[in-house]
């Protein structure tokens, strides 16, 4: 299982355009095949930042998803509200204790 967190802060005036992005790509990006889980986060301290938490199946399923024609859709419409560059790592858990 692959983790892929991303990093995203956007300028304040157009977080509600990312919350409406996000919301109307969730479900699409959700069932995407390979991906188990999706979670968006905002930062408490600072709500212009954001995080995605997806895990997918394996690494080659989300690369397909990076390269599908959603993935391009979606983040054509999101870069342009960054602030900052977006910064994303692909992890592999070690522990989980619930």
């Amino acid at each position: 299982m692959i983790t892929r967190i991303v990093k995203m802060t956007f300028m304040p005036d157009r977080i509600d355009d990312f919350k409406k992005i996000f919301d109307e790509n969730k479900n699409a990006i959700r069932n995407f095949k390979g991906c188990t889980h999706l979670d968006l986060l905002q930062d408490v301290n600072n709500p212009a930042i954001f995080f995605t938490y997806s895990y997918w199946n394996t690494e080659n399923d989300l690369l397909t998803y990076r390269e599908s024609e959603l993935f391009n859709k979606v983040w054509a419409k999101t870069n342009i509200l960054f602030a900052e560059k977006a910064e994303a790592w692909s992890t592999s858990l070690i522990h989980r204790l619930n």
